[in-house]
């Protein structure tokens, strides 16, 4: 799980829900149906839109480059110590995991050639691929994964997503390509764990991994290697001709840092940018007629993430719960929808997606009335001396900013429709947007925030451990708020612990009640995605993995190619 620059419209790259997009997946196969694109789009519609949307009927052709867009660029490229977007974007292209999910959503062997799952769960055995190669021609083995298993375990390595880890018992090695793992109980996510990226031993072992030239210059062993970073500016991978799977197609895949979604719309235009995400606007307004029905194509379905306005539980404005909850009556979410997403949006009460089985219908959201805000302030003190005047208690005004990351347009939209509805019952919020990187590691990481809005990606399994587990508050834990609550606690250790969905239902549902009560996020919108591919990239497949799934089958035809930067 990590932090979402934009809703995003791929999950990692051809590389299905690896770890951190899929942090807590094990019932992939139930999951499928319900957390998945409802339908792939096609930006006309008309018989020859959909024939070259339709797989098979022409023969792939290698060369050229794909171009597309982040707000801003990664922060580390060992994908276990990043938590940003762009980090694990570039990342799910260089690593390779023992297992992974297909484009359905079920897991299946990747760099291991096969496993076993044994005694209920409690045991698991892996046969790794001989024919794997570290980009400098290295052989990938088993010691390679129990050297991520170590640095995964070991408290001074500075990552979000040990907890899978911990909860292992024993790794063993029992040959150069075999490995065996023991659990002390069966464990939800005991499989799904390992669709985590392999880490090179032979390059890691002697370095200090927070400075590490390796952050910036990434040994893989994946589809594509990195080829050059700009600062700033790109990100340019190239394609691994020794990959396991085959060489991909496209030559060339480049990231350029675009910190804003209109000028990302303009490049796109312009034939500067290959794929972006399309704004609300943009997807209703500006990308029909004859020109984009011709060159390009758009997909629409419901994104696995959500957006929020998270509290800083440590701040004195926010540690009463009735205050939160107060507040949750002064937002008006379906105003939200309509004024930041121009209505392509769900409202949402809690951590899962509204299409999905985890998700509690049955909890009825706070009602948007800013009246009864006002009189639940009221019985905590503060009061307004006039009907126009500032909301105040012992001589202060109720106020608070809220930041968000520079160039989503919808984010910082409805920080400006928050920001009016508070006006309305006289609190004072200021809006403040900074560069993403900023963001994300001065203040989001550092605390040093009143609220701040933001989203998750939502992973396919319901386990949440990692987000709002108590022990996941110190950093840097993705529990940034500081929310503790020894009930939500206890209901997340006993669901992980839990294999059978029916068994986890009724768990997961009383901690949606808890959050609901405690609202230390007010949860906001599950956005929908709304990808916008041009023309010239075919071997695209729709499929409940996203439009990416075969991300390195994608070709691009020798006539429309574009010739690769030069080193």
């Amino acid at each position: 799980m990590h932090f979402q620059q934009q809703s995003k419209h791929f999950s990692r790259l051809g590389r299905n829900f690896t770890l951190p997009a899929v942090l807590f997946c094990i019932f992939a196969l139930l999951a499928a149906g319900c957390d998945s694109p409802k339908s792939g789009e096609s930006l006309t519609g008309d018989p020859a839109a959909s024939a070259r949307a339709a797989p098979g009927d022409e023969k792939p052709e290698q060369g050229g480059r794909i171009t597309m867009a982040t707000l801003g660029e990664p922060s580390n490229l060992i994908s276990v110590l990043s938590t940003d977007s762009a980090s694990h974007e570039v990342a799910s292209l260089i690593y390779v995991s023992p297992l992974r999910y297909d484009k359905n959503i079920v897991i299946e062997p990747y760099a291991a050639e096969s496993f076993q799952v044994l005694d209920g769960g409690r045991h698991l055995t892996f046969k790794m691929r001989e024919d794997i190669r570290w980009f400098d021609g290295t052989p990938l083995t088993a010691e390679d994964v129990e050297f991520t298993y170590k640095v995964m375990v070991n408290p001074n390595t500075p990552t979000a997503y040990a907890g899978d880890f911990m909860a292992i018992k024993e790794f063993r090695l029992t040959g150069k390509y075999t490995f065996e793992v023991f659990y002390e109980k069966p464990f939800a996510r005991a499989v799904s764990t390992w669709a985590q990226d392999i880490l090179p031993k032979h390059a890691l072992e002697n370095e200090d991994l927070t400075n590490t030239k390796y952050s910036r210059q990434p040994m893989g062993a994946g589809p594509y290697k990195l080829k050059q970073w700009v600062e700033n500016q790109r990100v340019i991978l190239e394609a691994n001709p020794d990959y396991f799977e085959g060489r991909p197609n496209i030559d060339e895949v480049v990231y350029r840092i675009v910190p804003d979604q209109t000028t990302q719309f303009m490049e796109l235009k312009a034939g500067n940018l290959d794929y972006i995400g399309l704004t609300p606007p943009q997807y209703l307004f500006l990308t029909s007629g004859k020109q984009w029905e011709r060159d390009f194509r758009k997909y629409k379905y419901l994104a696995s993430s959500y957006a929020y306005m998270a509290y800083n539980l440590e701040h004195p404005l926010f540690r009463d719960k009735a205050v939160r909850q107060a507040l949750a009556h002064a937002i008006g979410k379906e105003e939200i929808i309509k004024g930041a997403l121009m209505g392509l949006g769900v409202p949402t009460i809690g951590h899962y997606k509204p299409d999905s089985w985890a998700y509690n219908h049955d909890i009825a959201d706070y009602e948007y009335d800013p009246g009864k805000a006002q009189m639940l302030l009221a019985r905590l003190g503060w009061k307004r001396e006039t009907p126009t005047g500032p909301l105040m208690k012992d001589g202060k005004p109720f106020a608070f900013s809220i930041i968000t990351n520079q160039g989503n347009e919808q984010r910082i939209k409805a920080c400006a429709i928050i920001q009016a509805q508070m006006a309305r019952i006289g609190i004072q919020v200021k809006v403040r947007t900074i560069e993403w990187a900023t963001f994300i590691k001065e203040f989001v990481d550092q605390r040093r925030y009143e609220t701040v809005l933001l989203a998750w990606s939502i992973p396919q399994d319901p386990d949440a451990f990692d987000v709002w587990h108590s022990s996941k508050i110190a950093k840097p834990g993705l529990n940034f708020v500081g929310y503790a609550n020894p009930e939500a606690d206890a209901l997340l250790e006993q669901g992980r612990n839990l294999v059978d969905p029916a068994g986890r239902k009724p768990i997961y549902d009383r901690f949606q009640e808890i959050l609901h009560e405690d609202q230390p996020y007010c949860f906001l919108y599950t956005p929908y995605a709304l990808p916008i591919l041009t023309e010239r990239v075919h071997g695209v497949e729709p499929a409940p993995a996203g439009i990416s799934w075969n991300f390195v089958r994608w070709w691009i035809p020798a006539s429309q190619q574009r010739n690769t930067y030069a080193k």
